[in-house]
């Protein structure tokens, strides 16, 4: 379904007088709220305003909020009380949207405690946006617009991405897992899956702007269109990618339809989960030209009693096979993934079989986290919540080991080739350029400016914990 945005962009250009206003943007959280924000990044742009990161200038200030952890709550009421001076100064449009404002006892909190916020809106009505903002500015009365129920998929929204080389494509919303620690489901509703033409048409346009790199979001990116297949609907799409006719009703054959596109020279996806990633998947990027061989595949805990309160459908033992299964088919693979320390009721034998997976793995890369009670989650009611002192202790102990590990795998890059796409200039040194390999692995190395946007071989000549360095000698284009 196509967002009837236009019409509200327009009425706010003429409220505006056709003057150029100025918005700023606060992002927190995940990939996918990072594509949310481009996509109010592109109504607002088409409704006159510019982007500015200084907040005293800004005529619109929002807020797109994250509820996975409890910081993010701090961050926003810290930076709200910080906003409020321009509110009262000069009128500035507060709005805030995102995750946090699909639980009730936030938004009862912004009510009681921040009366100045002029707009709260919430998962399922971003493209509500335009019509949101206008009536604020028109009415100068509060506006909420939350929805309890799951909402549309919407086509056609405009997105300004300040990234011209690489892109997310989000190609589902929601999740039906339920993960015990995790509110997600809650706040973004049960699983709706783009149509896959949509996707492919985005992607395409993606590549004839000179996007080199795409990443798939969604929060199990590997149950694409199940719920409509478990719902007896029909999902045998027969799509166009680059000029080919084909059948597109699975994940898998999604990625294969996407590998096809010219112009894209990376395709990478997150977040799949375990206990659904099958042998067509595996096949798919096995035999994909594009698609990366660095496979986020996220373990939460090592042991088998903390899954199974976690809910989460795989014992220890399963994702160690299929670690294995995936490691079997698909040569040069590598592994990212996230963990969880300190869940609730987390023995020291459960954590010690955590790192027992992390050695036997040998993950590329490890996103940890210590466990965060989420109002709203079963988890939050569980006995047996660790203390936060043995939490970071735990936490430390894994961070070492998995350390210890990146070095050494650092290491094994060092005298190889790496294919690099080159991102632009570091942010600490303009004459250094900086890039990706396949692995996502930072690669920092002299060279001309041109390169940029280019993918490159590259020889690394040594390492550093967070990064790679490449020889400016032995540049080769691909």
């Amino acid at each position: 379904m196509e967002a009837n945005i236009k019409e509200w962009t327009d009425k706010i250009k003429e409220i505006n007088n056709n003057k150029t206003k100025k918005f700023s943007i606060m992002t927190m959280g995940c990939q996918l709220n990072e594509n949310d924000s481009e996509k109010l990044c592109g109504i607002v742009d088409q409704a006159g305003y510019k982007k500015t990161d200084n907040l005293e200038e800004a005529d619109l200030i929002l807020f797109n909020t994250c509820c996975v952890r409890e910081n993010a709550e701090d961050k926003l009421f810290g930076k709200l009380g910080e906003v409020k001076k321009y509110k009262e100064q000069k009128g500035t449009i507060i709005a805030i949207g995102g995750c946090m404002m699909q639980e009730k006892h936030i938004v009862h909190k912004l009510n009681e405690s921040y009366p100045f916020v002029d707009i709260i809106f919430g998962t399922h009505t971003l493209e509500n946006f335009p019509k949101d903002l206008y009536n604020a500015i028109v009415e100068k009365k509060k506006i909420e617009d939350i929805l309890d129920i799951d909402g549309i998929v919407y086509e056609g929204v405009p997105t300004y991405r300040e990234d011209k080389i690489k892109a997310s494509v989000p190609i589902m919303n929601g999740c039906n897992n339920f993960c015990t620690y995790c509110i997600v489901p809650f706040v973004r509703g049960r699983e709706r899956s783009r149509n896959p033409q949509d996707i492919i048409n985005e992607v395409e346009d993606l590549a004839k702007q000179g996007y080199k790199e795409i990443t798939l979001l969604g929060q199990n990116v590997n149950s694409y269109l199940v719920s409509q297949k478990q719902k007896g609907e029909d999902v045998d799409f027969r799509v166009v990618a680059n000029g080919e006719e084909m059948t597109v009703n699975s994940f898998a054959t999604l990625l294969i339809a996407l590998d096809k596109i010219k112009g894209i020279e990376r395709i990478r996806f997150v977040s799949p989960h375990p206990k659904d990633f099958t042998d067509d998947v595996i096949d798919a990027i096995a035999n994909s030209k594009n698609i990366c061989k660095l496979i986020h595949l996220p373990l939460q805990s090592g042991s088998t009693e903390i899954l199974k309160r976690m809910n989460r459908k795989y014992t220890k033992e399963e994702y160690l096979k299929l670690a294995e299964r995936i490691s079997g088919r698909i040569p040069d693979v590598t592994f990212s993934t996230d963990i969880i320390v300190g869940f609730p009721g987390e023995t020291e034998e459960d954590f010690e079989d955590t790192l027992d997976v992390v050695s036997k793995v040998n993950f590329e890369q490890v996103y940890m986290f210590i466990y965060s009670r989420r109002v709203g989650t079963p988890a939050d009611k569980m006995e047996n919540q660790v203390p936060e002192e043995i939490k970071h202790k735990r936490f430390d102990r894994l961070k070492k080991l998995a350390e210890e590990m990146i070095e050494i795998r650092n290491k094994e890059y060092i005298g190889t080739y790496q294919k690099v796409l080159v991102e632009g200039t570091s942010k600490t040194n303009s004459s250094i350029l900086t890039g990706r390999t396949e692995s996502n692995k930072v690669v920092n190395f002299e060279g001309s400016e041109n390169l940029i946007g280019k993918m490159v071989n590259l020889k690394i000549i040594s390492e550093h914990m967070w990064y790679l360095k490449g020889s400016c000698d032995t540049i080769q284009n691909v």
